[in-house]
């Protein structure tokens, strides 16, 4: 995918698990990148690692759910570097709980940055890409989205949301060619899912019988961001080995 060589990338939630294997893929194309994070050390250690590609690797601390603070940092990204060509809304958290025992900040929380986050991530980069007439959104849901999972109605909530947020904005956006698509993964090995990697009788439960992997969920973006999905938008794909067919 030669044609993300030097696209202005923005990644939130850039400072592990998907979201850092998402900034290695754009640096492997040689993508100039843009990374959100409330942890700003992580980030500046994964930059040293990215500045090898010889191109620009920027990062902010910044916390999705603050849509002044998010639009500052979209906004000097634009101003300085005139161009936003593909926004990644990766940012999420659980906090798991079931319903009747569940704490209001518990839902809270979730709702906000999940769901709150990529809205206010997208809001704030839309304008810009409406004025270029271009770009690529691509927001990251999950498969309990689809399926549902015990003790998560509040993240299954909120990715479901992201679902539903995705394909109303494609329509929006559409006329303008601009591309709004979701991915959906399944039990991808990251720190979020460490607690169930090594359930047996859970992986059986998978088609493939294995689990993902970041790798798998970064492909996948940089496949979307690029022209060669230009005829794709408003959908949501799944990347979980089969668990939701």
């Amino acid at each position: 995918m030669n044609d993300l060589k030097d696209k202005n990338v923005i990644i939130t939630g850039a400072s592990q698990g998907i979201g850092e294997k998402i900034a290695e893929q754009f640096s492997n194309y040689k993508s100039n990148i843009f990374l959100i994070s409330r942890n700003i050390k992580k980030l500046n250690n994964l930059k040293s690692k990215l500045l090898i590609n010889d191109k620009i690797v920027n990062c902010y601390s910044g916390d999705v759910t603050d849509a002044n603070q998010i639009n500052d940092i979209i906004k000097d990204i634009y101003n300085n570097y005139n161009k936003i060509d593909v926004l990644i809304n990766n940012a999420g958290i659980t906090n798991d709980n079931i319903l009747a025992t569940m704490k209001y900040n518990q839902w809270h929380e979730v709702i906000n940055t999940n769901l709150y986050g990529t809205f206010n991530c997208s809001k704030s980069v839309v304008r810009y890409m409406l004025k270029q007439k271009s770009g690529k959104i691509i927001n990251i849901s999950s498969i309990i989205a689809q399926i549902g999972n015990k003790g998560q109605t509040n993240y299954s909530a909120s990715k479901a949301g992201i679902i539903g947020f995705t394909k109303s904005l494609a329509k929006e956006l559409a006329t303008r060619n601009i591309n709004v698509n979701a991915i959906n993964p399944g039990f991808i090995k990251t720190e979020m899912t460490e607690k169930i990697i090594n359930d047996k009788d859970f992986l059986n439960t998978i088609p493939l019988k294995k689990y993902g992997s970041a790798e798998d969920v970064a492909n996948l973006a940089c496949f979307l961001s690029s022209e060669k999905s230009n005829y794709i938008t408003g959908q949501a794909i799944n990347v979980d080995g089969g668990l939701a067919m």
